[in-house]
């Protein structure tokens, strides 16, 4: 599963370097249970959801701002654009509804969350 939040600041050129990186990770384990397999290494499929609450800011009082999320529009946009170039790369790749509210549940096999920030890559 990945969880894909956009910034306004998000294009093409970095959505096709985030997806890059994610194609390319080791992430999985190999058989000697070192995290040395990527997604095409193994046969998986990806789960994109939209997820704007990725850019909560929390550093001020108790609600969290959403300021610093995509516009809609936009979001959607390269969100879709996302997933299309996930699928150039090979991928089954599953679609979350952009914008809906969702009931979406996820086994985590280990303790690992990675997280990729477009401003850190």
């Amino acid at each position: 599963m990945i969880l894909v939040g956009i910034a306004d600041s998000d294009d093409e050129a970095v959505i096709n370097k985030m997806a890059d990186k994610i194609a390319r990770l080791r992430i999985f384990e190999d058989e000697n249970g070192k995290m040395n397999l990527n997604l095409e290494q193994v046969s998986g499929a990806i789960l994109s959801i939209s997820q704007f609450t990725l850019y909560a800011d929390c550093r001020k009082g108790n609600r969290p701002s959403f300021s610093k999320a995509g516009r809609p529009d936009h979001a959607k946009k390269m969100y879709l654009y996302f997933n299309d170039v996930m699928r150039r790369y090979g991928f089954d790749v599953q679609e979350g509804i952009f914008g809906a509210d969702m009931k979406v549940r996820l086994l985590n096999d280990g303790p690992v969350t990675i997280v990729l920030d477009s401003d850190t890559l």
